[in-house]
């Protein structure tokens, strides 16, 4: 018959394992503070870095978008920081500037894509306004994704609406799109006819009538979207954001 561990044996095992524990809380608490020092170290040759290149970070996309991932991989936020070192760079106003453009091209074509632009459209419009120097013309559509994001502190009125395959459509009026209303731009932009109807909503998405037509009649009483009945065969819904020559309109 195999004897059973006495208390001492117990005891001593329990203070083996809580040796353990302690070493291993003590392991952990070094690895933290030195990756707390090495964070420091990469924060600080980061704003060396950023006072260095001021100018290009500004002026070149690339180098600016490779800065910001530099700064998200320690998670520094450059546009958000009001004060202190960042502020004083004033990395955030080409942002903040850019937002402003971007609120003023928005207003000046709501009237006629009832508040939806693409982002591509959206860069063509800022580039022929913001004049033909180098430094203007050299925006890409992160610089506008970031801007877009920034915008938001003025509600839910500027927002961004992913529609498949890397394309984006900034939406300049308030409320925010259903989960239908973004399908429905995302099947218009995968079709790439800038129309979509109640049949292909109900065969490509598997709806029944009553959903397809609620977002539709919705878009429509929005602005974002307009009634084509020219077609013998049913009624057509196209999306001015997406209409080729909408876009190509001054």
């Amino acid at each position: 018959m195999r004897r059973r561990a006495g208390v001492g044996a117990i005891q001593k095992h329990r203070l083996e394992q809580e040796k353990y524990r302690e070493k291993g809380s003590e392991i952990q608490e070094n690895q933290f503070q030195q990756m707390s020092k090495q964070l420091e170290v990469f924060r600080e040759n980061l704003e060396e870095f950023a006072t260095k290149h001021k100018n290009e970070i500004k002026k070149n996309a690339q180098f600016r978008r490779q800065f910001q991932e530099m700064c998200a991989a320690i998670g520094v936020d450059p546009l958000a920081s009001g004060k202190g070192f960042w502020s004083v760079l004033g990395i955030g106003d080409f942002y903040y500037e850019l937002g402003v453009q971007i609120v003023e091209v928005c207003l000046a074509t709501n009237y006629k894509n009832g508040g939806l632009i693409t982002l591509d459209e959206l860069r063509t419009r800022l580039i022929a306004a913001r004049g033909k120097a180098k430094k203007h013309q050299d925006i890409t559509n992160e610089d506008l994704l970031a801007a877009v994001k920034k915008l938001r502190i003025f509600g839910n009125g500027f927002t961004v609406v992913p529609i498949g395959k890397g394309k984006w459509l900034v939406q300049s009026v308030p409320g925010e799109l259903n989960l239908d209303q973004t399908l429905v731009l995302q099947k218009a932009s995968a079709l790439g006819t800038a129309w979509v109807s109640t049949s292909i909503l109900i065969d490509d998405l598997s709806w029944n009538e009553t959903r397809a037509q609620n977002a539709l009649d919705h878009m429509v009483k929005e602005g974002l979207a307009w009634i084509d009945t020219q077609d013998t065969k049913e009624t057509l819904y196209w999306f001015p954001s997406m209409f080729a020559e909408c876009v190509s309109a001054s």
